[in-house]
């Protein structure tokens, strides 16, 4: 008896037909409540729409309001086949240095001097290019000056179609990550690159040629000001030529950028400003 008294009390919770209640509830009241959370669910939307509309009334489609960076930027080399920092072939064998030289080629495409000519713009050497808005009309889209291709001489992969590699004598394509708005070096000193042997292979990295001279990035390609606002902006390259490296030997090299405003070294990112990788070129069948 118990059990069929539990189950009618269930059942009446329910639904009660002669309070006509459904849940403990009438109908009226459900409407209520239902309406309620509808009214404050809605507002809660409006709210949360109307902060996030002032919220971006204060971005800049083309420049972040807000920038956490290092005060030096990173390094990258080309080519890199791979995740790893490492480039090692034998001269021997032809498809071990023909990828490192298609990499290059499909990265120096969009440097084609003819492409260069019809997208940038014939800037003057060694001053910022700046291009500053006037008051709240924004000076967009923003020209980007021209790097030729041929600025980097012997590996620019037109005199030499193999940037080297096969003469045991490789390129290496050197680059800064783009930081909006930096202007390295003052005093119109351009910041430059330079490469070298870690402690223990110094005396097996021979000679080195960069191209442009002394390893420069000139002036004229920066301020950089955005992806968005300067559609065409091609970063300037730097390329070291190693001429006569010691082959069959793991040889670790360090290139790093110098600039009179940046910081020797750095507590958040002991590598910023510099990249490390191994070259390794073999000779024997």
């Amino acid at each position: 008896m118990a059990k069929d008294g539990e189950k009618g009390e269930w059942k009446e919770y329910i639904w009660n037909p002669r309070t006509r209640e459904f849940l403990g509830r009438t109908a009226s009241s459900w409407g209520l409540i239902l309406l309620f959370y509808l009214i404050f669910y809605i507002f809660l939307a409006g709210l949360f729409a109307l902060t996030m509309y002032v919220m971006l009334q204060t971005l800049d489609d083309h420049k972040p309001t807000w920038q956490d960076r290092l005060s030096t930027p990173g390094m990258v080399i080309r080519p890199r086949t791979d995740d790893s920092l490492e480039i090692v072939y034998n001269i021997q064998n032809t498809e071990s240095w023909d990828m490192y030289a298609q990499a290059l080629d499909k990265f120096l495409s969009p440097y084609n001097n003819s492409i260069q000519a019809q997208k940038n713009h014939e800037c003057t050497p060694d001053q910022y290019f700046q291009q500053e808005d006037s008051g709240d009309v924004k000076n967009n889209p923003k020209r980007s000056c021209q790097f030729n291709r041929t600025i980097l001489e012997d590996c620019s992969g037109i005199t030499d179609r193999y940037y080297g590699y096969q003469e045991g004598k490789p390129c290496i394509i050197i680059k800064l990550n783009r930081v909006i708005g930096m202007l390295p070096g003052k005093d119109r000193q351009a910041p430059y690159v330079t490469c070298g042997a870690k402690r223990e292979d110094t005396d097996k990295i021979g000679q080195l040629v960069y191209y442009p001279p002394n390893g420069t990035f000139n002036l004229m390609y920066y301020p950089y000001y955005g992806k968005k606002a300067q559609v065409n902006y091609s970063q300037p390259l730097v390329a070291v030529k190693f001429l006569n490296i010691t082959v069959n030997e793991d040889i670790n090299i360090e290139c790093k950028i110098n600039a009179n405003n940046f910081p020797g070294g750095n507590d958040r990112d002991k590598f910023a400003g510099r990249v490390s990788f191994k070259l390794r070129i073999n000779t024997n069948n």
